[in-house]
């Protein structure tokens, strides 16, 4: 069994709009990841991953580089990185309102 991982993760740019988190979601499942994003008042998306080591790796690569079609993403901070064996507290991941 790989390594899990967990993080937290907020965009900023053009991110509200433009179906971000719907594509954050997609891509998420796409991946097998678990967790949550929502809509900030600051105009940010924010959000927690967690899934194999791997498939976060990609997911954080994806939030930096992709995103929506219509986003524009100027920056992309990551915190409370941890790696564990447990399995996650999420069963999908889910967009909150």
């Amino acid at each position: 069994m790989s390594n899990m991982q967990s993080v937290e993760f907020e965009v900023f740019g053009k991110v509200q709009g433009v179906f971000f988190r719907k594509y954050t979601q997609q891509k998420a499942n796409e991946l097998g990841l678990t967790g949550w994003c929502e809509n900030t008042s600051l105009g940010t998306v924010i959000g927690v991953i967690h899934g194999p080591e791997e498939a976060v790796e990609e997911m954080k690569e994806w939030l930096r580089t992709t995103g929506s079609p219509s986003s524009r993403i100027d920056r992309v901070d990551f915190k409370d990185v941890s790696s564990t064996s447990s399995q996650s507290s999420y069963f999908d991941f889910s967009i909150k309102r």
